[in-house]
């Protein structure tokens, strides 16, 4: 589970937009850029070179 104030600061590290946080598959998406940020042990994972394409 991830804060809802951090996903409040969070940006996609790509387009500066908002993220989705995906409760189910544990990750943050983009729908701009179309990518997956993981989040590993709570902690996320906001390097482009790490995200998934969706």
């Amino acid at each position: 589970m991830i804060n809802k104030e951090l996903l409040d600061i969070l940006v996609c590290p790509k387009c500066k937009g908002e993220l989705e946080y995906d409760k189910k598959k544990e990750r943050l998406i983009c729908h701009k850029c179309k990518l997956a940020y993981p989040i590993k042990d709570g902690i996320p994972v906001m390097l482009i070179e790490e995200a998934k394409k969706l």
